[in-house]
């Protein structure tokens, strides 16, 4: 009677642990400099990844669908540019990328579907940046047709910690009413603590037109991610099985001095 009781409460918590990992997965495009100025490097180096960013826990990310970069309405394949690099003995991508000419650069990622025998779903996570280089600030809010994407309201760079971010979810093209946004620090390094696993993902949902709302109150890179599920299922060993399709959006905030 004990020794199952045990067993139970060993096996919940077992379960709640996995749960609570599982649901913090985030896609991650962190570029060297989020604002290219006359006077900078003109190559942006782009770290690729599939983590837990506020508790930096990696998971192995195989070569992805597709990458590439949006500027001014065209689109240029970048995935051939990859390089495979290995953080915590886990897989993760790097590439380089020479700036030309003034303009927004949406730097994006397809990756391959990531299983997550936790939950038996299968996850893709579209991840976008966006870099501003040489002044030019049309086209921030270019929707670059992802199966699903937030598109920000709020430029996405120039960021004060303490703004406000505002963005809309939308999943083939369509706003996505009462989206439920996680949002994390990306804690490089472990320096913040947590006071209780609660603030280490917050949640926020959007409104019925798609469009949610968050203040950053630290200086850093903040990692946006609406989850929804696919309308199409993946199989596994010969049976079928969901797909989450979350959309990532990372921006980046400085400290007012």
């Amino acid at each position: 009677m004990k020794k199952s009781l045990l067993t139970t409460v060993v096996t919940v918590i077992l379960v709640m642990g996995c749960f609570s990992l599982s649901r913090a997965h985030f896609g991650v495009i962190i570029p060297s400099d989020d604002i290219v100025e006359k006077g900078d490097s003109k190559t942006i180096s782009l770290d690729i990844k599939f983590i837990h960013p506020f508790e930096g826990q990696y998971m192995n990310m195989e070569m992805p669908k597709a990458f590439g970069v949006v500027l001014g309405g065209q689109k240029e394949d970048l995935l051939k540019t990859l390089q495979k690099k290995e953080v915590k003995k886990m897989t993760t991508w790097g590439a380089a990328y020479q700036v030309r000419r003034p303009g927004n650069y949406i730097f994006y990622v397809e990756p391959s579907p990531y299983w997550e025998p936790a939950e038996e779903t299968f996850i893709v996570h579209y991840t976008k940046v966006i870099v501003n280089a040489l002044g030019l600030e049309e086209g921030w809010d270019e929707e670059i047709g992802l199966k699903t994407e937030i598109v920000p309201l709020t430029r996405p760079y120039g960021l004060w910690s303490g703004n406000v971010f505002q963005g809309v979810v939308k999943v083939d093209g369509k706003p996505v009413p009462f989206a439920n946004v996680e949002v994390e620090y990306y804690n490089e390094g472990g320096k913040i603590k947590p006071p209780a696993e609660p603030y280490i993902t917050h949640v926020v949902r959007a409104d019925q037109n798609g469009v949610f709302t968050y203040a950053m109150p630290k200086a850093g890179w903040w990692g946006f991610a609406a989850l929804s599920t696919a309308d199409f299922t993946l199989s596994r060993e010969g049976k079928e099985y969901p797909v989450e399709i979350g959309a990532v959006l990372w921006v980046k905030t400085r400290d007012m001095k």
